[in-house]
């Protein structure tokens, strides 16, 4: 469908913004081809004059879009009731900029790749009054916990600025590995590499040509010499991280399908254990106005159940140390 010229006005929440990115978040699906080619040609324009992609916009100015041809979007999947009651109920905190949303295990942030509906897409339709809702960061599917989502874009530059520097913001793991976790192994450095294979599934290696990987890992609580509940805190934020690098170390995590131990989560099925063991559990950071802000985020229920069946059976087995 073909749009009409249009003179979009940049909201001061939008200042700040490449004009590229600007109209590849406002033209959505037009081919990012046919984006940066109306750019060159001159057919965009900001205040009535030729601009490059790079161009950083203001508040205020006046950004023509020439007519440009979008493709249907499809109908989005409906949200379920169930869905819309777990997801009111996930909301731990609503900021005047963000959300804090207690992620549950076995949903994706977003849709696409075969998923209809995603963590974002539900949170818009289960609250509409928020006109802006965007994901700061991520979380693996299987990976329950605290993620922050922003209701501004200028919150969103901000906190994705944290995230880019090291111990800007802190987060907090919870996760069980196979075996003893030793004491003194605190820091694991080593550099990931990420592929997608043909299926596109993608995965991760510890690899020289990868990019800088740094977790800290402690241990919570042992269950003999069979598995350790280690808090793990990843300074850099590469996909997969933790998982990997605790499979580095000989430790991988519980009912991780990708990077685990099949035949002991087999063994210990009976335990509980129908997921993967790794939870977001906390977050702290500085706001916008310098105050310090913490988050937790207890285990769900699910996983305390595998924490005390672990906890009952290996130390009653006499394998505490």
């Amino acid at each position: 469908m073909a749009q009409n010229v249009q003179f979009l006005t940049v909201s001061e929440d939008e200042a700040g913004q490449r004009l590229d990115n600007y109209l590849l978040a406002r033209l959505k699906g037009v081919p990012k081809s046919l984006i940066y080619r109306v750019i060159r040609k001159g057919e965009v324009r900001v205040n009535k004059g030729r601009a490059k992609p790079e161009r950083k916009l203001a508040g205020g100015d006046v950004v023509r879009v020439p007519p440009v041809r979008v493709a249907e979007s499809p109908e989005p999947v409906p949200i379920s009731k169930t869905l819309k009651g777990v997801l009111d109920n996930a909301v731990i905190a609503d900021e005047p900029g963000y959300l804090v949303v207690n992620k549950p295990a076995g949903l994706a942030v977003h849709g696409g790749s075969g998923v209809t509906l995603g963590l974002i897409e539900a949170l818009r339709q289960a609250f509409p009054q928020y006109s802006y809702l965007e994901l700061v960061h991520r979380l693996d599917r299987d990976t329950s916990g605290c993620i922050l989502v922003a209701k501004k874009r200028s919150m969103l530059r901000y906190l994705q600025e944290l995230f880019r520097g090291e111990k800007r913001i802190h987060k907090r793991y919870l996760a069980l590995v196979i075996g003893r976790w030793p004491s003194r192994r605190n820091l694991v450095d080593a550099p990931l590499l990420r592929k997608e294979l043909q299926s596109g599934e993608r995965i991760v290696r510890v690899s020289l040509d990868g990019k800088p990987s740094k977790t800290e890992f402690n241990v919570v609580q042992r269950f003999g010499e069979s598995a350790t509940l280690v808090e793990a805190r990843p300074i850099t934020g590469r996909t997969h991280q933790i998982r990997v690098h605790a499979q580095h170390q000989g430790h991988p995590l519980v009912g991780d399908p990708k990077y685990g131990n099949e035949v002991f989560d087999l063994s210990v099925k009976k335990l509980g254990v129908n997921r993967l063991f790794l939870h977001a559990a906390g977050l702290s950071f500085k706001n916008a106005d310098g105050e310090q802000v913490n988050i937790e985020v207890p285990l769900p229920a699910e996983l305390q159940s595998v924490v005390a069946a672990f906890d009952g059976h290996f130390n009653q087995a006499g394998s505490v140390e």
